[in-house]
């Protein structure tokens, strides 16, 4: 299409580890980082992901045309993938073969993506107009530039708020039926999702039968029917247990909760119900994922920031998000169809303040309720046959939620090897300067030159202080109880002697017997940590006071939720029904908060008092970056899945717990330990189903032993000569940030110069799933990252053909792990977390039958006790570096399997 627009006058500048270079008027020339960044500080620039040029360049303030931003603009709730490859790909354009090249590819791409303004099919036309003049007054640099070219439209166009649909009510969904699946109909079911004919694994069906008996009807109360199932890489477990959900869904009437650990997994999870659904309407009706409030954009936030609430960058971020969010699923900005990489560009400025991160949803008294993608998520999932979710939402929603009625009797926990570690996390306390902080905010509102729309609870319950004069007593106590919580400014006076208040007094003294116990050097930078025992003096003499004032607080919180509740049943003549919700609301927030507070005053109980054999408490002072960002006392469950099978297992009539390595790193009773079963009357089903891979003969396990621990020079060299052998492919995982930013920084130019690019978690200013996404776009591309990669990556092909880890994944020493180290068999504890990170670690590398690939282990002290981490049959060698670059050219320059010509144990 011709465009009645001149082109472009704007150069277009890329820069890479490997140089800089600048298109202007058909040439390209190479520019030094100097000349670049005077160039860019004169004129506005093309480019594409302004952070990581400006980082290239050394220079922070760098901003643009950036061509990420123009995409958001033109396509909203699409994605592409932020490389001058992505781009092409949604542009029609040739991908640029060589780094020269993609100077002169940017300012082509421009030209391309402006020419959809004047494309009669372009979908997302409706609000473009709109969303233009305001990006105009928001100073977008894009503006001029995108404004003129799109024409006003003849009337009034829906926008955002007019755009987005009103959630219905609902009656209450009945029962879930008894009913128990015909194994016929199951394999039936399961046949269908396969498809196209395809001829049904032996251990796929084997496996959809066993998962079927977590869905048979219950026989006695709190004794759920509890299946195990380890379903080795390549069964296919997904369709497996999608299978007899989905028919018991639709036999029962009722919901199964699909919970997951990582958000790759829940995107997958989204992708395979297009086989059960595939009509859209169908699927989005039937099949509902739900997240956690704080990973959803707040309407109410969005409009503060569009009518002012946000200045410069943020301003600009807030008026693409409002882009988006017209043509949203389901308005997600974490994992949905928000790129990722779309916050990243504005550094996270913003982004946080337009999500309920802080509790303070008004519900019904919010205008656009109705609306809101919280509320509809939470109503689409009480009629939906499944709705994905996450093992921590799982668990808030058991425990705390307030959607009563609808609770779950069905579960299936994929990846449930990291049950344990949610629950641990969910179930723990910590009275930290920041927890209480944000507990004032929550309570008091906006103090001092406080910006935003942050209400204290005084002025959300107006209406109820103004009826009731036993709440208004109340809400009056809680507030005055709330002034010995941590205030701004806390952490300087603590750091310095000075607290204010009972409760930055009790921090204080935490901090300094942190300080005086800790074995972590003081001085290091790192977080320090010690048991709480033997406390000194001055902790418990502050520890009493600091518990009056939690008393204090907590007690009217109880009775103001107790009041609330009789309000309710009063039904007054001013509650309406939206007033009613925003009760309900109130209700459901005190009590979880009053919870806390409670979990509070136990830990403090324990200062100067016997110790709790169920729970392991310490005090921590947290650190990064060479600063103090938090101090607190801590208290851990030292078995988490106890109060997870009292909270999750036993009031459900069913779960499904499976894996891949569920038993990775012990037995059977270790996993069932894992997942809480030993705490339920009734015994789990088992079923285990080996993967078909046949990996003996595709994959090899690498032992180098001649790189030595803690010397960062010849680990960079590793990592660079064995990426430089595969030619990329490389996915190199770390156990500590510090030495990934070390090698990363040492052959990230080495590699660009060979043509290998190299990203990097906690380096590159990108969000891991979109590195997951680059790495996975590029088979010349390596990644580096630390545990989320190991959990969590799922890249078959090419494009991951060799895992480089850079030592053994020992625990970190901490007083919660050497207290269950103690409880758990010492060193055999140690050796079943380790084994079961390397077996997570090593099933990155085959995700399907025709992969092949070789994994790399840089330590010379791994026990041979270890190795039955790896699958049976695959051969172990310990070489020195030599020859494992050697065997790496060698293996991975062919895309055949990998052989037993040559015996290079040594």
């Amino acid at each position: 299409m011709t465009s009645p627009f001149p082109a472009l006058p704007h150069p277009a500048l890329h820069a890479s580890h490997s140089g800089v270079w600048v298109a202007r008027g058909g040439e390209t020339r190479a520019l030094s980082r100097g000349e670049a960044i005077r160039l860019a500080a004169d004129t506005p620039v093309i480019l594409l992901n302004a952070p990581l040029v400006a980082q290239r360049l050394g220079y922070a303030e760098l901003s643009g045309l950036d061509l990420l931003e123009l995409f958001a603009f033109l396509h909203p709730a699409r994605f592409a993938v932020p490389t001058p490859r992505g781009i092409a790909q949604v542009t029609g354009l040739e991908a640029p073969a060589r780094d020269e090249e993609v100077a002169a590819f940017l300012a082509a791409a421009a030209e391309r993506l402006l020419a959809v303004t004047q494309a009669g099919d372009w979908p997302e036309r409706e609000g473009a107009w709109t969303a233009a003049q305001s990006l105009t007054r928001a100073r977008w640099p894009w503006a001029p530039i995108v404004a003129p070219r799109i024409a006003k439209p003849a009337q009034h166009e829906r926008w955002l708020f007019s755009r987005l649909p009103e959630w219905q009510e609902a009656a209450p969904r009945p029962t879930p039926r008894p009913v128990t699946l015909d194994d016929a109909a199951v394999l039936d079911r399961l046949e269908t999702l396969v498809g196209g004919g395809a001829e049904l694994r032996t251990g796929q069906r084997a496996y959809a039968a066993a998962a079927a008996a977590a869905f048979a009807p219950r026989m006695t109360r709190d004794m759920p029917n509890l299946v195990l199932a380890e379903a080795g890489t390549g069964i296919g477990k997904t369709l497996g247990y999608l299978a007899p959900a989905s028919l018991w869904a639709e036999q029962a009437g009722g919901a199964v909760w699909i919970s997951t650990y990582t958000k790759a997994l829940q995107r997958q999870l989204g992708h395979e119900t297009r086989r059960l659904h595939p009509d859209r309407a169908v699927r989005k009706a039937r099949v509902v994922t739900r997240k956690g409030r704080e990973n959803y954009l707040c309407l109410l936030n969005l409009e503060d920031a569009l009518q002012g609430g946000f200045a410069g960058r943020a301003a600009i971020l807030a008026h693409l998000v409002a882009r988006w969010a017209a043509y949203s699923d389901d308005g997600d900005m974490v994992g949905g169809d928000l790129p990722g990489w779309l916050v990243t560009l504005f550094r996270r400025n913003g982004s946080a303040a337009l999500t309920d991160r802080r509790g303070e949803c008004v519900y019904a008294g919010c205008p656009h309720y109705r609306r809101c993608f919280i509320e509809r998520a939470a109503r689409a999932s009480a009629e939906a046959d499944l709705v994905i979710a996450n093992h921590a939402l799982v668990m808030v929603n058991a425990a705390r939620g307030r959607e009563t009625a609808t609770r779950p009797t069905r579960y299936v926990f994929d990846e449930g090897h990291h049950l344990f570690d949610a629950a641990d996390a969910m179930f723990g306390t910590a009275l930290t300067g920041q927890e209480t902080i944000e507990l004032r905010r929550w309570i008091v509102g906006p103090e001092g030159n406080a910006r935003g729309r942050r209400r204290g609870l005084q002025a959300r319950l107006s209406d109820l202080a103004s009826y009731d004069e036993q709440g208004a007593r109340a809400i009056t106590e809680i507030v005055a109880a709330a002034g010995a919580l941590a205030a701004d400014g806390w952490l300087q006076r603590v750091a310095e002697g000075q607290p204010f208040g009972a409760i930055e007094t009790l921090l204080a003294a935490v901090r300094g017997l942190a300080y005086a116990r800790a074995e972590q050097d003081a001085d290091a930078g790192y977080g320090l940590e010690t048991e709480l025992a033997e406390p000194t003096p001055e902790l418990i003499e502050a520890a009493a006071p600091a518990a009056h004032a939690l008393d204090s607080l907590v007690r009217p919180m109880v009775a103001l939720g107790k009041r609330l509740e009789a309000v309710l049943a009063d039904a007054p003549d001013w509650m309406d029904a939206p007033a009613r919700a925003r009760v309900e609301g109130a209700i459901a927030s005190l009590g979880w908060r009053a919870e806390t507070v409670a979990a509070w005053l136990a830990l403090l109980a324990r200062v100067g008092g016997p110790a709790d054999p169920r729970h392991v408490d310490w005090l921590a002072v947290e650190r990064g970056e060479g600063r103090e960002y938090d101090i607190g006392l801590h208290r851990r469950w030292l078995d988490p899945t106890l109060p997870f099978a009292e909270t999750v297992l036993k009031p459900a009539h069913g779960a499904l717990v499976t894996s891949a390595t569920l038993t990775a790193g012990g037995d059977w009773e270790t996993a069932e330990a894992r997942v809480g079963a030993p705490h339920l009357q009734r015994a789990p089903g088992r079923f285990t189903a080996p993967s078909p891979f046949d990996y003996a003969r595709n994959a090899e396990v690498v032992i180098v032993t001649d790189v030595k621990r803690g010397d960062v020079p010849a680990l960079a060299n590793a990592y660079a000569r064995l990426i430089e052998a595969a030619g990329g492919g490389a996915l190199g995982l770390f156990t500590a940030i510090r030495r990934l930013r070390a090698v990363h920084a040492r052959v990230a130019d080495r590699l660009a110069r060979a043509g290998l690019p190299l990203h990097a978690q906690h380096v590159d200013p990108i969000d891991t799933g979109t590195l997951v996404d680059i790495f996975r776009d590029d088979p010349h591309a390596s990644l580096l990252g630390t545990d989320a990669l190991r959990d969590g990556v799922d890249v078959p092909g090419q494009s991951l053909r060799l895992v480089v880890m850079e030592g053994v994944p020992w625990p970190k020493p901490t007083v919660l792990h050497a207290a269950r180290r103690l409880a758990g068999g010492g060193s055999a504890y140690d050796d079943r977390i380790v084994r079961a990170r390397l077996a997570q670690a090593f099933g990155r590398l085959i995700r399907r039958g025709d992969d092949a690939g070789l994994f790399v282990l840089l330590s010379a002290a791994m026990p041979s006790r270890l190795l039955d981490a790896f699958p049976p049959g695959v051969r172990v060698s310990r070489v020195p570096l030599d020859e494992a670059v050697s065997r790496v050219r060698q293996r991975l320059s062919t895309a055949g399997p990998i052989g037993h010509e040559a015996d290079l144990d040594a």
